[in-house]
């Protein structure tokens, strides 16, 4: 019976492909290997297809071996006719060569096509000493006047379904799927694809896993944030092929072509966050990481010692008013992001910001009165719209310098439902614009007082075809390039006694070196998106968070507002209305993702009765602000770390789903009703190499809250200290020796603390 059993399970590992790769099992005699002691990759001597990409740590191959082995390259010509494809199954001649160990290098030649017959792709593949990481890089020569479209490579096809699978993207912030092959299955169309662009998605990093068994890695190590796409398409085998979307500009006179990087495909055991470690040892010494405005401290002390945002609108009687009762509620700094306080209509009178709509002298005065009680304001300024129904667009000729298409003509986009006017993106690379939108932000600053600028849509790029704007046409890296121009020209015009603060919308690695602190409202991704396969992960802040400064969400107890500019029909009949009570925990929820996923706390549309209102709610906030402005070294410094094993309990609750906007008359609230999890934790490692976790309770019910771990798992010393913050400050809770590190707490309903496990005494934190 013993020997049966024995039998079943190696027979369901061979069949999983654990212990040889399909190549393998024949010997590999046509097959040539590198290989260390990690990675080990084949192809085919006969015509260098994809034979074997096998994990040697955990005995996994990830070909499927039901699949034919695949081209591990793809090349798309533009022609008038539509797209040409060529891959290897057109090239007459295919040699290699071993240099050594550890590369291999792959030549094809001859293509079966007339207007190929010169072409030749040569592709080098590289495993790096001691990971399961390999390096792939692509060389197309001799193309002979025709434009390449995109370069497919690497090309990785017939991988393997691990079972319980998870697929984790930086989209964002970053976002997990369980069951990506049943989500793409579930497609209504004859592509069963999800494509990401890059530098769009904040990472240039997918992973694919089975925390089990294995975990699929593909990333790129391009530091100059050239346009890219990486994709994923599923087979009628469930089988997935990954592709790295090359896309290179417009060059007519281009006879080769060569990225600049390497792509990197590998493999490991773990999760997500294991992917994100992965790629945070690239990523942290990268340009964008060694140049990081809040690294280098050249971020402004206000922002650093914010303790709380808030996101209002309009007037400053309606924005700089609520923030000052905020403020003396919380006994700390409260910052202020101000939407709508620009003459125009919001999203289609762009640029025409100025002058600000209650007023030069009202603005300028309440600017003035907030500065001395402390409150600082950054401004609304989208960075790159132009509403095209306005004067300016006319007497200012902006359409000769706006975004243009293939076809020459400039794509106009409605982002404003009520008025359906039109606005243009402009280029960024035009000295035009970029003079344009830092002369304006000159006027904010200088002479209309505020503390700094919110650049919306910044963390993303465009493709422009416009041959006389300077740049390379189409693809490129010239939009991050002519970012960091802009906001150095912004810089130049401010003195630094206005402590300028410079925020954008999303995260991006590229952007870190020009931003001071990135809007990352993912937080909140079921008030905006529903319910749906993708849930909210911390991935930017799991790379970089000692890098770049996040904060911001949707999180607001009221009905959103409606702009007093916009067309009087659509307006609420009753603004700001609160929201039913059975949204409260989703507020909660909210607010403790940002708490431990260490972002600025930030409350969306604030008014002073909801202190009496919603007095639970805001106590929830206030709290969880003060007890993190005494963890600051962790959770505004620190760098993510795993978090121990803790018991999450979950419990079922309303969501709603709401424009940010108000709707159109007679919109109501969606609802939603699922289960979540009502404790929240983060754990973070400061400078000093201590240790802080920080948890936040949502339940209405106390929670017993017990973990235990070795002091090995984070570097701490065999024995130390565990502190305990909370709202009645900074005590000693217990002590550790022998390694052996337990926590055993009870918070109270809605209760937050901070744990610290440190080597030192009671000093400072």
């Amino acid at each position: 019976m013993k020997t049966l059993k024995n039998f079943v399970i190696i027979f369901s590992l061979l069949s999983l492909g654990i212990f040889l790769c399909p190549a393998c099992k024949n010997n590999g005699e046509n097959i040539v290997f590198i290989e260390n002691e990690k990675l080990k990759v084949g192809f085919s001597k006969e015509n260098g297809s994809l034979s074997c990409l096998q994990d040697l740590s955990n005995s996994f191959e990830w070909l499927d071996d039901r699949t034919s082995s695949g081209s591990p390259w793809e090349i798309e010509f533009s022609s008038t006719e539509g797209v040409e494809t060529v891959d290897i199954k057109s090239a007459a001649k295919f040699r290699f060569s071993k240099p050594d160990p550890q590369t291999l290098i792959l030549t094809w030649k001859k293509f079966a096509e007339p207007e190929n017959k010169k072409l030749e792709v040569i592709a080098t593949v590289s495993l790096e000493d001691d990971k399961a990481l390999s390096l792939w890089n692509i060389s197309v020569n001799n193309i002979q006047d025709k434009q390449i479209k995109q370069v497919v490579f690497p090309r990785i096809s017939g991988i393997k379904d691990t079972g319980e699978e998870y697929l984790a993207v930086p989209q964002w912030m970053g976002q997990l799927m369980k069951d990506p092959r049943k989500h793409l299955s579930a497609l209504k169309s004859d592509v069963r694809k999800y494509e990401w662009a890059y530098p769009r998605i904040a990472m240039q990093c997918i992973a694919l896993y089975n925390p089990d068994i294995c975990g699929f890695y593909a990333s790129c190590n391009d530091s100059l944030a050239y346009n890219k796409n990486f994709s994923f398409t599923l087979d009628t085998l469930n089988s997935l092929t990954y592709r790295m979307h090359n896309l290179p500009s417009i060059k007519p006179s281009l006879n080769s072509y060569e990225p600049l990087y390497s792509a990197v495909i590998g493999s490991f055991k773990g999760d997500w966050i294991t992917a994100a470690e992965i790629y945070r040892e690239w990523g942290s010494k990268q340009r964008w990481s060694r140049e990081s405005r809040f690294k280098n401290r050249l971020t402004q002390p206000w922002l650093e010692n914010t303790a709380l945002w808030v996101w209002n609108r309009s007037k400053s009687g309606n924005v700089l008013v609520p923030a000052a009762d905020l403020k003396q509620r919380l006994g700390l700094p409260v910052s202020v992001f101000w939407h709508w306080w620009h003459g125009c209509s919001y999203d289609d009178g762009f640029p025409e910001y100025v002058p600000p709509r209650e007023g030069k002298e009202s603005f300028i005065s309440a600017m003035s009165a907030a500065n001395q009680k402390g409150i600082r304001a950054i401004v609304y300024m989208n960075q790159r719209l132009w509403g095209t129904t306005t004067e300016s667009w006319t007497s200012e000729n902006a359409s000769a310098y706006a975004v243009k298409d293939p076809d020459g003509e400039i794509n106009t986009h409605i982002y404003n439902i009520f008025s359906n006017k039109p606005t243009a993106s402009m280029c960024l690379a035009t000295g035009f614009w970029k003079d344009k939108y830092a002369s304006l932000c000159d006027s904010a600053v200088n002479t209309y007082m505020a503390n700094g600028v919110y650049m919306d849509q910044a963390c993303a790029t465009l493709t422009c075809y416009d041959e006389n704007h300077g740049h390379p046409v189409g693809p490129g890296n010239y939009w991050v390039e002519n970012f960091g121009i802009l906001t150095d020209q912004i810089r130049s015009k401010i003195s630094q006694e206005k402590q300028l603060v410079l925020a954008g919308e999303g995260s991006g690695e590229a952007w870190i070196p020009d931003l001071d602190v990135l809007l990352t409202l993912e937080v909140s991704k079921e008030r905006y998106a529903g319910l749906g396969p993708w849930v909210t992960i911390p991935f930017f802040q799991a790379v970089y968070h000692q890098y770049a400064i996040t904060y911001g969400n949707y999180s607001s107890l009221l009905v959103p507002p409606y702009d007093e500019l916009w067309p009087e029909e659509y307006a609420p009949k009753k603004p700001l209305e609160m929201l039913d009570k059975s949204f409260n925990k989703q507020f909660l929820m909210e607010q403790a993702r940002s708490f431990v996923w260490g972002m600025q706390p930030t409350i969306a549309n604030y008014q002073e009765f909801l202190a009496r209102e919603r007095k639970t709610e805001i106590d929830f906030l206030l709290n969880l602000a003060r007890i993190r402005n005494q963890a600051l070294k962790y959770l505004l410094y620190g760098k993510f770390l795993r978090s121990p094993e803790i018991d999450t309990p979950e419990g079922e609750f309303d969501i709603s789903r709401l424009s940010i906007y108000a709707g159109k008359r007679g919109e109501s609230v969606t609802t939603f009703r699922s289960s979540f999890p009502l404790l929240y934790s983060g754990t973070w490692q400061a400078d000093d190499k201590d240790i802080g976790i920080a948890i936040a309770s949502i339940s209405d019910d106390p929670l017993n809250v017990a973990f235990s771990f070795s002091s090995d798992t984070y570097e701490l010393p065999p024995s130390g200290n565990i502190y305990i913050i909370d709202n009645k400050g900074k005590r000693v809770l217990s002590s550790y020796s022998d390694k052996e590190v337990k926590v055993n707490l009870t918070l109270k309903p809605r209760d937050i603390c901070f744990v610290e496990i440190s080597r030192d005494n009671l000093s400072g934190s």
